[in-house]
């Protein structure tokens, strides 16, 4: 049985791994320690504890907690390590930068620190069993122009208090294999979107309004260029990179599905149309309301995954408009998990990034 602790596994993109991981691999057992701050949510894992109950174990901590995590390693005697615990969004890192420095830094280091003195370093054939995978993001190379794509050798350029953290921890992780041999992989993904994601992002936030005719926040002038990638596309990028990448390597992962802003939202209005009807005989693309740009904001981003695709053989198999689809499905298809999570806590946050900027630019 392969051991592996997943952190920040009821967050978003955490959760659709555990579960991914779970169903596809039979001798994998995962631990998933999670603080269940505002994004991560134990409901995204219900049928997880059910269906999976003897190879799935929670642990409700936090990842710089030491002591915690030289229990946790004590206790399970981990093989993989799945990092995803991290404060990730742009807006709330500008509003608050401390709690990224504190989650993305402190704690990546802390486990780091736990692996190396928990783990045989100097034994090579058993350190060749372990791995710890450190989920990161594309926004760590800052912005692109209208061509071009990042490879992993492009040079960091991190643009907001988020990206510099993921920046920082990056370089920690790398750090530890060429100084310690840790054996670390990290790899870089492009946007990702699906179910069980939290409503303050960009897709379900514009599902979720459009559901219930409410203005929909676009910033600036919307020609802002994201890489959409299905969240179950990453997750199997992800395993093929635990059981067949290198130690010491990073893996751009990504979609080739580049979308304007402005594109992305018009297509869930006239998806949400077709599904649902118009709203008093009006498309939801009239809800559509730009709002003042947010501090650095990036132009573009977009990944050349050459190298997982050659070394590793992932592709991504989901069409955008596909994908898309599915999303908008999925959340309308469970509405109670959406206000479960829109609480007072969250639209006192929406109101204090969006209620001053809903007039126009």
């Amino acid at each position: 049985m392969i051991v592996t602790l997943v952190t920040g596994g009821c967050g978003f993109i955490g959760s659709n791994f555990v579960r991914h991981i779970l169903k596809a691999r039979k001798r994998v057992k995962v631990i998933n320690i999670d603080l269940l701050t505002y994004a991560g949510n134990l409901a995204n894992l219900v049928d997880v504890e059910k269906d999976f109950a003897d190879r799935y174990h929670f642990i409700r901590g936090d990842i710089a907690d030491k002591r915690l995590l030289e229990e946790v390693f004590e206790q399970f005697n981990i093989d993989w390590i799945v990092h995803f615990a991290a404060e990730s969004h742009v807006d709330r890192s500008i509003l608050g930068p401390e709690a990224f420095v504190r989650t993305n830094i402190y704690g990546t280091f802390h486990l780091l620190e736990t692996c190396r003195e928990c783990w045989p370093l100097d034994d090579e054939e058993e350190i060749a069993k372990k791995r710890f995978l450190h989920i990161s993001t594309d926004e760590v190379y800052g912005s692109l122009g209208r061509s071009g794509y990042f490879t992993e050798r492009s040079p960091y350029a991190p643009s907001s208090p988020y990206s510099a953290s993921k920046a920082s921890s990056d370089h920690l992780v790398h750090a530890y294999f060429h100084t310690y041999r840790l054996p670390a992989i990290i790899t870089h993904s492009s946007n990702n979107y699906g179910p069980y994601q939290f409503p303050e992002k960009l897709i379900p936030l514009m599902i979720n309004n459009a559901k219930k005719g409410i203005e929909l926040p676009v910033y600036g002038d919307g020609k802002n260029v994201r890489d959409w990638l299905y969240v179950e596309d990453h997750c199997k990028a992800l395993l093929a990179v635990l059981e067949k990448g290198v130690h010491g390597e990073k893996y751009n992962i990504g979609a080739n599905r580049e979308k304007q802003n402005m594109e992305l939202v018009e297509f869930i209005c006239e998806y949400m149309d077709e599904k649902l009807g118009l709203r008093h005989g009006r498309s939801r693309r009239e809800l559509i309301r730009f709002v003042a740009d947010r501090p650095g904001h990036d132009r573009r981003y977009a990944l050349d995954t050459t190298k997982i695709n050659r070394s590793l053989g992932w592709k991504p198999e989901v069409l955008f408009e596909q994908g898309i689809r599915q999303t908008v499905d999925w959340y309308l298809e469970n509405p109670g998990w959406v206000e479960n999570i829109v609480n007072g806590t969250y639209m006192e946050y929406y109101q204090k990034q969006y209620g001053a900027r809903l007039n126009g630019r």
